[in-house]
């Protein structure tokens, strides 16, 4: 199977982080629009309750825009260079499925193949790091064959 350049599988990341990253910012931002009273006016009890609780519900939103800017900025500085090991920025497949060790994401199509973003923080990749084609693990009582790392 030939598997697409890094530098592709990496903007394709990139574009899933960007798209992520502004969806958690429009949350954030209509949540925190609702917690906005006018100074001026007075305001019932139900009212203000509502606009603290859409406060608190905006910034439950925050920490998912600094985690999406950080995979953004771990992504940026990824070493798209060959790997013949697992490890940061290695192409690993595993039992016929396709992993890109950068940061973990949804699964995405890219060049006809299926891909899936994992961390090195994952207990999958703590268990493979520093392996190479051929090399096998055990994950949750399965035997896991890695076919082929670059």
């Amino acid at each position: 199977m030939a598997h697409p350049p890094k530098t592709e599988l990496r903007d394709k990341m990139m574009a899933l982080e960007v798209e992520e990253l502004q969806a958690a910012r429009e949350h954030y931002e209509a949540f925190l629009k609702d917690s906005r009273l006018v100074a001026n006016e007075p305001h019932e009890r139900d009212e203000m309750a509502a606009a603290r609780m859409a406060a608190d519900l905006a910034h439950g939103f925050d920490d998912p825009i600094h985690d999406h800017e950080a995979k953004i900025d771990a992504l940026e500085a990824l070493d798209t260079g060959p790997n013949s090991e697992v490890g940061p920025g290695a192409v690993v497949t595993l039992n016929g499925r396709n992993f890109i060790v950068a940061v973990s994401t949804k699964k995405f199509e890219c060049g006809g193949e299926t891909y899936m973003g994992i961390s090195q923080e994952s207990p999958i990749y703590k268990k493979m790091a520093g392996m190479s084609a051929g090399d096998s693990f055990e994950q949750n009582g399965v035997e896991m064959v890695i076919d082929a790392v670059f």
